[in-house]
């Protein structure tokens, strides 16, 4: 959005009351208003205003903060509204009983939640030959679930649509990792994602949760030799050289994350906002009967999804 300020004649923009400045930012975007603070002191001095920054946060957040953490909860109860959307777009709190995440988009300030894996449902979940339960220091929860091998794989996730911003496009994804001993049993078997919406949509598609296979369709592997003298025996040096998938192909295997974990989009959907409905997240593979092992999950992430330009 782009906001256009014109000056009649003989106002100066320092001299516009700056209650009617913090009124007409409030009507524009979080990064309008980083650079309108340039404009003038004034301009500043508005932007850092509650008036505004309570529009960029969402209506029920005070009931999402306090079911976080006491300390937590004390501690952010006494930040400016700019500091608390700020604090909220760059570290998740943890709500629920420490069940599931809560944070603000960077772009947009929207909610995004994480269902930790505690509180999905999970086929065998409970029993250590198939599944463990263990604790990783790079995790937001507590507790991650360690597949350790099933022939019937299957999680499923719930959240009520209320929970999220309205008019708004949705991604759901499962963000997990692979064991230092790496998976096995994915390579070539697809696993169906579902999102379900009681009384609305239905998506369906096929992913991969391979990330080694994914990388290794995405970039042909070379074999090079180097040389450092007539009698050198170098060893091979691996060297991607082109892209062999189409993007709609590699958008079935998972992508890395920048703390360190693995995510697949399991689906996407537009969240209307009118009615509070109960949606379904799953992915599952429960038809080629192979056992397979080797993952960690740490829950399903609902986010925005980017907006195309």
């Amino acid at each position: 959005m782009v906001v256009v300020i014109e000056e009649e004649e003989g106002i100066e923009f320092h001299d516009l009351p700056e209650g009617c400045i913090e009124n007409v930012l409030s009507f524009t975007t979080p990064q309008d208003v980083a650079r309108l603070s340039l404009v003038s002191s004034t301009f500043k001095s508005a932007a850092e205003s509650d008036s505004v920054w309570d529009k960029f946060l969402p209506a029920d957040y005070r009931s999402i903060i306090s079911q976080s953490e006491t300390d937590v909860d004390d501690s952010l109860s006494v930040l400016s509204k700019k500091d608390l959307y700020v604090n909220l777009t760059q570290k998740p709190i943890l709500i629920d009983g420490g069940k599931k995440s809560f944070q603000l988009d960077k772009v947009d300030g929207k909610k995004c939640y994480m269902l930790s894996a505690r509180s999905l449902f999970i086929v065998w979940g409970d029993t250590p030959r198939y599944w463990k339960w263990i604790s990783l220091p790079d995790s937001r929860f507590s507790e991650v679930a360690e597949l350790v091998s099933v022939c019937w794989f299957e999680i499923r996730g719930w959240i009520n649509t209320s929970m999220l911003s309205p008019q708004t496009s949705y991604g759901a994804y499962l963000v997990f990792k692979a064991t230092g001993s790496g998976t096995y049993g994915f390579e070539y078997q697809p696993v169906e994602a579902s999102i379900v919406i009681a009384g609305g949509d239905h998506v369906e598609r096929n992913v991969f949760l391979d990330a080694e296979r994914g990388r290794r369709l995405r970039y042909q592997i070379v074999p090079r030799r180097f040389r450092t003298g007539i009698f050198s025996r170098a060893p091979f040096v691996e060297a991607p050289v082109a892209p062999t998938e189409s993007v709609e192909d590699m958008q079935k295997y998972p992508k890395d994350r920048p703390d360190g974990w693995l995510e697949m989009e399991l689906g996407e959907f537009f969240n209307e906002g009118d009615d509070d409905k109960e949606m379904e997240i799953g992915v599952y593979e429960v038809k080629g009967g192979g056992w397979k092992g080797g993952l960690v999950v740490q829950g399903i992430e609902i986010r925005p999804k980017p907006k195309s330009c």
